[in-house]
């Protein structure tokens, strides 16, 4: 029986935290990028710089391409604060069904609870079917990539330390 030590334990939890950030920065700069064309494309009102800047900035250089890179690379960093949210509380629970969870929850969280906060987005009840259908399949498939990527890291650094 192999004794394990208090300071190897911790060494094996910290090296899965630059991944997190990793994932979580990625996942942010993928479905950021993927809001923003679902807006350039209209499947949607909003996209990354209706909540990170024109909530705040009304220029006419935030509602151009430099606002929408600006809102992503905003949206990735706070998307490490998300991966490592997830990691803390759902890194044990492999397969799709914590991601889509939580990607509602998110989409919930941002669309109802936040609301005030984002003066540049409708009200939940004045947004069409099309933006609420795309925005939370964006969550979702946002949600799934961080939450999976994550239980995978995870499932897969304790398989090698057994």
């Amino acid at each position: 029986m192999r004794r394990v030590n208090h300071k190897e334990n911790q060494k094996d939890e910290t090296s899965l935290i630059p991944k997190t950030i990793s994932i979580g920065f990625f996942g942010g700069l993928i479905w950021g990028t993927m809001a923003a064309i679902a807006g350039y494309f209209n499947f949607t009102k909003v996209s990354p710089k209706s909540f990170v800047l024109r909530s705040w900035l009304q220029t006419t250089w935030s509602d151009q391409w430099l606002g929408e890179v600006i809102s992503i690379i905003v949206l990735s960093l706070l998307s490490i604060g998300l991966a490592l949210l997830y990691y803390a509380i759902l890194k044990k629970f492999p397969g799709l069904l914590p991601g889509i969870l939580s990607g509602i929850v998110l989409w919930f969280i941002v669309f109802w609870l936040l609301d005030p906060i984002f003066t540049n987005i409708p009200p939940f009840f004045e947004l069409d079917s099309d933006t609420v259908v795309t925005t939370v399949c964006l969550f979702i498939l946002y949600s799934v990539f961080i939450g999976y990527s994550i239980s995978f890291a995870y499932q897969q650094h304790i398989g090698e330390n057994d």
